[in-house]
């Protein structure tokens, strides 16, 4: 039998690629129309370098860090993404995952499976919403949240709901009717193992998001919270000030790109925001969240927690974000590559990976101590932070 572990989180994409259907892995890459932001927010890390020293290094690398008020064994924090159906345990094999390296959890409102579950198996966790529905449904997802334990909340602001794709979109089925999974029946079975793997569990991919109901109601269907959300009229400012006046924990803006509006999330009482373009998912040719990330941790790092989401892949990466002004990063696809290349293993794999990548880069440029990393550490080009508009 093959190794299960992987040296590298573009192994782990490998092998998930080979390991779960063609629509699976299609959701996991996808990026609005061109993929221009998608693709820029990896190869923007590429264009930054490092100052390595010769001697004198300290013996030992100091990276725990606290993030949304929660402590963290390396200033990385499991950034919330929508059902998990790469592996039958999903959310909860995460979570466990994320529990046995101390790293804090972000939960999204379409996760597969529901937040107590979730909780119980990593207590360090915020819960992450979307601005969908009424004021009272929303008022009642974030009260259950923190009856079931959430510390945070996370409201995800950057999505530009743009739904062509030049290499098509991933057909994902509405239900698991035969009707509805008969078009998928040779991508399932061309990856016997993945589709075994539910079996086992003696489960079936859901496809309804329990995180958005509460008391005995039926979870919708993921299309049918899809397009509560959809239909949402977009909040203002205030908007987003009253929903943080309902929770008294640290609570999060993502999706921020720009400095002034850094400085609104700020007024607006966000105790953390998250430099992010959605993983690509936003305007396309919005600029890579680690470009603007100089420019927003001037504006307001003295007054918020700055994090970054996008593009993520190394441990190099996370420190080049941190010299750069973020206090930590939110990884995405890559705990969910190791996810579906080797279940809880496989998310522990990926964590593994960037703390020996964070702890190698620190070693090499001579900083014992994550607090202390800073612009000195690191090569930028010309004009990589564009001007504030």
């Amino acid at each position: 039998m093959a190794n299960p572990w992987f040296e590298t989180v573009a192994v782990a994409q490998e092998r998930a690629k080979k390991r779960i259907p063609k629509s699976v892995y299609g959701a996991l890459i996808a990026g609005a129309e061109a993929g221009l932001s998608m693709r820029d927010n990896v190869s923007a890390f590429d264009e930054i370098g490092f100052r390595p020293v010769t001697a004198g290094q300290a013996a030992e690398r100091q990276m725990d860090v606290t993030i949304m008020g929660q402590p963290a064994s390396i200033p990385v924090m499991i950034s919330p993404t929508g059902v998990q159906a790469v592996h039958p345990h999903g959310e909860v094999a995460v979570a466990r995952a994320a529990a046995n390296r101390g790293i804090p959890v972000g939960l999204s409102s379409f996760a597969s499976k529901p937040i107590e579950e979730v909780s119980e198996a990593n207590d360090n966790l915020s819960f992450q919403i979307y601005w969908a529905g009424d004021r009272d449904s929303m008022l009642a997802r974030i009260g259950r949240a923190k009856a079931a334990g959430a510390k945070g909340l996370i409201l995800t602001l950057d999505w530009s709901f743009s739904h062509g794709r030049d290499w098509g979109s991933p057909a994902i089925p509405q239900s698991f009717s035969v009707k509805e999974l008969a078009p998928h029946a040779l991508d399932v079975i061309a990856r016997p193992r993945w589709a075994w793997s539910w079996v086992k569990a003696g489960q079936i991919p859901r496809l309804r998001v329990p995180n958005f109901v509460t008391g005995d109601d039926t979870p919708p269907l993921f299309f049918e919270a899809y397009g509560t959300w959809m239909g949402t009229p977009p909040p203002t400012w205030d908007d987003v000030a009253w929903l943080r006046s309902q929770w008294d924990g640290p609570f999060m803006v993502k999706g921020v790109v720009r400095a002034d509006e850094a400085r609104r999330a700020v007024d607006a009482g966000a105790s953390a925001i998250s430099v992010s373009n959605h993983g690509g998912n936003n305007v396309d040719g919005a600029p890579a969240s680690i470009r603007v990330l100089p420019e927003i941790a001037a504006a307001v790092g003295d007054d918020v927690e700055v994090l970054l989401d996008g593009g993520v892949r190394r441990g190099s990466d996370v420190v080049k974000a941190l010299a750069l002004g973020a206090d930590a990063v939110l990884i995405g696809r890559a705990y969910l590559w190791g996810l579906a290349a080797n279940g809880q293993a496989g998310v522990e794999n990926v964590l593994d990976i960037l703390r020996g990548g964070i702890d190698a880069t620190m070693r090499g440029i001579g900083v014992d101590k994550v607090g202390d990393l800073s612009a000195a550490d690191v090569i930028v080009p010309d004009g990589f932070s564009p001007p504030p508009a």
